[in-house]
C-alpha cells in the first residue's frame, strides 16, 4: 500500500506539473516574449518548484487534516483517495472534460470522509463559497484592468519606444509569478493524502511534490505550453500582464489561509475579462461562464462519487451504494432511450 500510495502520488504530481503548471508562461510563450520552448519549461519548473517549497504548507495541510481528521487516513485510504483523483482526471481526458485537480483532489478526500462519517463541514463550506467567488473575481478584475489597459497602452508603444522591452521582462516575470502561486497550490494535490496518512511529513512533501511537480512540466508541459500559448496569442503584452498577475495574485492569497483553489478557471476567466472588456455588461452573458460553472460541479462530484463507492467497497465492504449507482445510471439510460423523439417536418420536395 505504502509503495502505491508513493506510485500514485509522484504520477499524480508530475501530471499536475505538465498540465496547469506547465500553462503558466502560456502567454510570455504565445506572444514571443521566450521564443525557445525549453526555457520557458525550465523557468516554470524553477518557479513551481519555489512556490512548493516555501508556501505549500498550508494547503498541504488543509488537504491532510482540515477537511477530514487525519487519524483516520490510513495507508488504504490513502491510495483510494489519490487513486479516485487520479482515475477521475484519466477518465475526464479521455472524454475530453476539462477539471480542475484541486477541485478533483478535495472531491476525493470529501467522499471518503462522507463513507467514513467524518467531514469538518464548516471547512468545506468556506473552499466551495471560494470556489464559487474567486473565478468571478478574477474575470471582475481582468475586466477592470482590461478597460485601463486599452486605453494607455496605445498612447505608451507610440511614444516610448523602450517601452516593449520593458513589457517583454515584464510578461515573462509575470508568468514566472503564476507559475510561483500554481507550485504553491497545487502540490498539495498530490501529496497532502500521504502527509494525513503518516507516509512523509509536510517538509519531506513539499520537497518531493515540488520536485515531480516540475519535472513534470519540464518533460511532459510542452503540448500544453504549445496549446495555452495559441489561446492566448491575441493579447498583448500588458493584456498577458494583465491575466498573470490577476490569477496568480488571487491563488497566492488563497494560499496563504490553506485553501485549494482552481487556478486554471482564475486565469481563464481573467482572460475572458480582459478580451472582453469592451463589451461590458454583456460579459455575463457568455458561453464561458456556464462552462466554468459546469466544470465547477462536475470536477470535485465525479471525484467525490468515485471515491465515495471506493471506500464504501473496499473499507466498510459495503457494496449497496455501487448497487444503487449502477441502477440508477441503468434507469437514466433507459428512460433517455425510450423518449418520444421529435420528428423532423417533411417538406413538400421529401414529400415528393
Amino acid at each position: 500500500m505504502v509503495i502505491a500510495a508513493w506510485v500514485i502520488a509522484l504520477f499524480f504530481a508530475a501530471n499536475i506539473g505538465a498540465s496547469g503548471t506547465a500553462a503558466s508562461m502560456g502567454a510570455a510563450f504565445g506572444a514571443g516574449a521566450i521564443t525557445r520552448k525549453w526555457i520557458a519549461l525550465v523557468l516554470v519548473a524553477v518557479a513551481a518548484f519555489l512556490g512548493a517549497v516555501i508556501g505549500g504548507g498550508n494547503v498541504v495541510k488543509t488537504i491532510s487534516n482540515g477537511l477530514i481528521p487525519s487519524h483516520i487516513v490510513t495507508f488504504e485510504m490513502t491510495v483510494i483517495i489519490l487513486a479516485s483523483a487520479c482515475l477521475t482526471l484519466f477518465g475526464s481526458n479521455l472524454i475530453g472534460v476539462p477539471l480542475s485537480t484541486s477541485e478533483v483532489t478535495v472531491g476525493a478526500v470529501v467522499g471518503a470522509g462522507l463513507a467514513l462519517g467524518h467531514l469538518h463541514y464548516s471547512r468545506l463550506l468556506v473552499i466551495i463559497a471560494v470556489w464559487l467567488v474567486m473565478p468571478f473575481l478574477a474575470m471582475v478584475i481582468g475586466l477592470g484592468l482590461g478597460v485601463v489597459v486599452r486605453r494607455i497602452e496605445p498612447k505608451l508603444l507610440r511614444r516610448a519606444k523602450p517601452i516593449v522591452p520593458m513589457l517583454i521582462v515584464g510578461l515573462i516575470g509575470a508568468g514566472c509569478y503564476e507559475a510561483f502561486s500554481a507550485g504553491m497550490n497545487n502540490v498539495a494535490n498530490a501529496v497532502g493524502p500521504m502527509v494525513a496518512s503518516g507516509i512523509m511529513t509536510v517538509h519531506a512533501g513539499l520537497y518531493w511534490g515540488a520536485l515531480f511537480v516540475s519535472l513534470g512540466a519540464m518533460t511532459l508541459g510542452s503540448r500544453v505550453l504549445d496549446t495555452n500559448a495559441k489561446k492566448i496569442t491575441k493579447l498583448s503584452l500588458m493584456q498577458g500582464i494583465v491575466v498573470s498577475f490577476t490569477s496568480a495574485t488571487l491563488v497566492l492569497i488563497a494560499s496563504f489561509f490553506g485553501l485549494p483553489v482552481p487556478q486554471t478557471q482564475a486565469t481563464t476567466m481573467a482572460i475572458f475579462g480582459v478580451g472582453q472588456s469592451h463589451v461590458g455588461t454583456d460579459v455575463w452573458r457568455q458561453g464561458v461562464v456556464v462552462k466554468i460553472l459546469k466544470t465547477w460541479i462536475v470536477s470535485p462530484v465525479s471525484a467525490l462519487l468515485v471515491s465515495f463507492l471506493f471506500t464504501e467497497m473496499l473499507v466498510r465492504g459495503d457494496f449497496t451504494s455501487l448497487f444503487v449507482v449502477v441502477a440508477s445510471i441503468v434507469v437514466a439510460f433507459l428512460y433517455w432511450s425510450m423518449r418520444p423523439r421529435k420528428r423532423k417536418a417533411l417538406t413538400m420536395q421529401e414529400l415528393d
